[in-house]
């Protein structure tokens, strides 16, 4: 592979919809030279993101867009939703979304990405979310 090749895959922003997003990222993190675990972070970190802007829709008609970018030394996936910033968050199904501490679990979703990926870059504004999530190949 010596040029980047891009993948864009664009779903309804609905909660059964988030596994179709984490299995086409499984195949495209799966060409690159990562190993098992990384793959896997990839796909989870990429779930985050999708689950995130689902919370954030509620029952709107919101779509997410992820676009992939593959190129030998770099995974970088762009989630994008139209859920305009400062949209009122859907009201938790059930006491599981806090901790015990009163900790919101969307905060907890970001860090978590932090984690699983190399870089995390986050741009909220009218039209809606960014969430860029870049993975380094290995040397």
């Amino acid at each position: 592979m010596s040029q980047a090749d891009t993948v864009e895959l664009v779903i309804p922003c609905r909660p059964e919809y988030v596994g179709v997003a984490r299995l086409a990222v499984l195949g495209i993190a799966s060409r690159m030279p990562f190993s098992y675990d990384e793959v896997e972070d990839v796909r989870l970190a990429v779930g985050e993101a999708c689950t995130h802007a689902v919370e954030r829709a509620g029952s709107s008609e919101a779509k997410i867009k992820i676009v992939s970018t593959v190129d030998p030394h770099s995974l970088v996936i762009e989630v994008t939703d139209d859920v305009p910033a400062g949209a009122p968050v859907a009201a938790p199904v059930d006491d599981t979304q806090l901790l015990a501490d009163g900790v919101d679990t969307q905060g907890l979703g970001a860090l978590l990405m932090e984690i699983l990926v190399d870089e995390v870059k986050i741009a909220a504004g009218q039209s809606g979310t960014t969430v860029r999530l870049t993975k380094y190949a290995p040397e």
